[in-house]
């Protein structure tokens, strides 16, 4: 059974040599929309601050808020990234992030040799990631670019093993920033299909989009979040 749970949780990063007022303003306006305070002496930049939320089976929540509102940190603290500072985070069930497909792609190795690079990452063992593979390979459409060095692809052929790999494994618990789109014509449709299989069959689906209309299609609850903070939910 699918469980999220998410009380008091705080998630702050230690900013060092930011000390003047300059850098401060740039770092708010382009990497984060948290907040600033010191620690002994030390910047710290409060990314997420007392977020409260509890998810069940069958749940799909909508993350809305502008850039550097909190989503991306939120989703990666759920997916294990970042570990709260505090308040306590309680999560039960196997855990799929497609929070960045092409995480764990090594240009200079095979598109096989990046399936189990990439599988790695995610957290299958070798064993899992090689009863995959034919099918990830197969469902890619790469043929025998398979055996090439990934920098030999092309954008729309790297997109489609990233994705290959990334939507291989069904789980509990799917987090995802955006909805994921591969932008190659020929493969869309069975992407689509492929994507809709594997958020259908999670038990908790968490979403960060800047499209309300997405939001409003796929989740039965939405939140937003502005500078760190939980601002509303339904």
């Amino acid at each position: 059974m699918a469980l999220i749970s998410l009380k008091n949780v705080s998630v702050s990063f230690p900013i060092y040599g930011a000390g003047s007022a300059s850098l401060k303003k740039t770092l708010a306006a382009s990497v984060t929309g948290g907040r600033f305070g010191k620690e002994t002496g030390v910047t710290v930049v409060q990314a997420l601050h007392d977020i409260n939320l509890e998810l069940k089976n069958g749940d799909r929540l909508g993350l809305l808020g502008h850039n550097g509102a909190g989503k991306s940190t939120l989703l990666r603290t759920l997916a294990g990234v970042y570990e709260p500072s505090a308040g306590e985070l309680v999560r039960q069930g196997t855990v799929a992030s497609l929070i960045d497909p092409s995480l764990g792609i090594e240009p200079d190795a095979s598109g096989v040799e990046n399936i189990m690079l990439r599988g790695l990452v995610m957290g299958m063992s070798r064993k899992q990631v090689e009863s995959l593979t034919a099918d990830i390979c197969e469902f890619s459409g790469l043929g025998e670019y398979v055996n090439m060095p990934v920098r030999t692809y092309s954008t729309g052929m790297l997109m489609r093993l990233a994705f290959s790999i990334s939507t291989s494994v069904q789980a509990d618990i799917l987090l995802m920033d955006e909805w994921l789109s591969v932008g190659d014509a020929e493969f869309t449709e069975k992407a689509e299909q492929r994507m809709k299989d594997v958020v259908s069959k999670s038990g908790i689906l968490v979403l960060a989009s800047h499209s309300p209309e997405l939001i409003a299609r796929e989740c039965n609850k939405v939140v937003r979040l502005e500078h760190g903070r939980l601002i509303t939910s339904a």
